[in-house]
């Protein structure tokens, strides 16, 4: 603390210096003075005295230097003071004035230990400073609550623009439930009352699920798979129909970015719900398949071997998606062994190829909107703009500093 008003106390008589300057006031005027002048000042009386004397000028000009020189700035204000009420014909320069009116106003004086009161009010020139930047110094509680309302806005919305453009897959997600156009599918199986639709569809009662399933791809290419996901679930062309023996593989989308394109981003979201004993649909050729979860496991997308025939099944369906919902980083797969109509009526597939082949990746999610955004034009020429602008920012400061 005692550092802190030191330094304060040496700008103010910085201050003063640089006001009222070191060259003190000119000897021959203040030799002039002290003739003239009836009722002596002490700096007029030390002149005075060096005149008695008899000593030359030039002893007077070294003496006098001397003397103001060892002056505390108060005591050269005073020498000033004279000076320009001798001189009355010499205008004191109105930075004197002003600053001399700033410093009378203020009760926070230097002490004569050299010691400056920061607990007062702070000089006017700081006042004067501050409040160019504060509605002219008279902010209120509303000024600073409306300073906070507008922070806490702005950093929300940029918070909620970034978050829902870039990651609203794990924030919506949650909040999703895919379809709201499910029949009343009965569990009991072969219920007289339940027949299988036209439309080749999967359905999922216990999480709300009635999607088509598009049979008709015959490529492996992931990007060509992606593009299908957007209309439905994907039957993988190199695993079995329902209805044959093997197990029939069908991917869909777990949560996909909201801007990017299809009604059936959030198809499979729900799907980590399933537990052993639950039970799906596939309807294939107006054919109803009922399947009952038998197992899920999460795998890594490299994982292609869950294409494959189950162990110790006949017929199965694997349902795949990403997991955590909205990342691409694992797959989740759900198998359930089919159990209507009887396996016995299943036929062999007349596929002659292996489920692997050609596939070293599961298909996963489409692109987020960060990397459809890198990958446009405007995306690079932007993000190179940027980038040249901070390096700009960045060599300007390394200059201030070395200068």
């Amino acid at each position: 603390m005692d550092h802190d008003k030191n330094s304060a106390a040496r700008i103010i008589r910085q201050k003063i210096d640089s006001l009222y300057d070191e060259n003190e006031p000119n000897v021959q005027e203040e030799i002039e003075e002290a003739e003239t002048s009836s009722t002596k000042s002490k700096h007029q009386k030390f002149i005075d005295d060096l005149i008695q004397k008899g000593a030359s000028v030039e002893v007077i000009q070294t003496e006098w230097h001397n003397y103001y020189f060892r002056l505390s700035e108060k005591e050269k204000k005073q020498v000033w003071d004279e000076f320009y009420k001798s001189n009355k014909n010499i205008k004191k320069p109105d930075h004197i004035n002003s600053f001399e009116m700033q410093m009378s106003a203020q009760k926070n004086e230097v002490a004569g230990s050299g010691q400056f009161d920061t607990k007062r009010r702070r000089p006017t020139i700081l006042s004067g400073i501050q409040s160019k930047v504060n509605a002219n110094g008279k902010l209120k509680l509303k000024h600073h609550l409306q300073s906070l309302l507008f922070g806490l806005t702005m950093g929300f919305v940029v918070i909620f623009i970034f978050m829902f453009g870039f990651f609203n897959e794990i924030l919506i997600a949650p909040l999703i439930q895919p379809s709201r156009n499910v029949t009343a599918v009965p569990i009991i199986v072969g219920a007289d009352n339940f027949t299988a639709t036209s439309q080749d569809q999967v359905i999922i009662p216990k999480i709300n699920v009635q999607i088509p399933v598009n049979y008709n791809i015959a490529t492996t290419n992931e990007n060509t798979i992606e593009n299908f996901l957007q209309d439905g679930v994907v039957h993988y062309p190199t695993t079995v129909d329902p209805g044959q023996i093997g197990n029939a593989a069908f991917f869909g989308h777990s949560s996909n970015n909201i801007f990017n394109p299809g009604k059936y981003k959030f198809a499979f979201v729900l799907l980590h719900t399933l537990v052993d004993g639950d039970t799906f649909y596939l309807t294939y050729n107006k054919t109803l398949y009922v399947y009952k979860v038998i197992k899920t496991e999460i795998v890594n997308p490299s994982d292609v071997s869950v294409l494959n025939p189950v162990n110790g099944q006949s017929a199965t369906a694997t349902l795949i998606t990403c997991d955590p919902p909205g990342t691409s980083i694992n797959r989740l797969v759900v198998i359930g062994e089919q159990i209507s109509p009887s396996i016995s009526t299943d036929t062999t597939s007349s596929l002659n190829v292996n489920p692997t082949s050609g596939t070293n990746y599961l298909p996963g999610n489409g692109p987020t909107l960060w990397s459809r955004f890198i990958n446009s034009a405007y995306g690079k020429v932007i993000l190179i703009g940027v980038g040249l602008i901070l390096v700009y920012i960045v060599y300007r400061r390394f200059i201030r500093a070395r200068d």
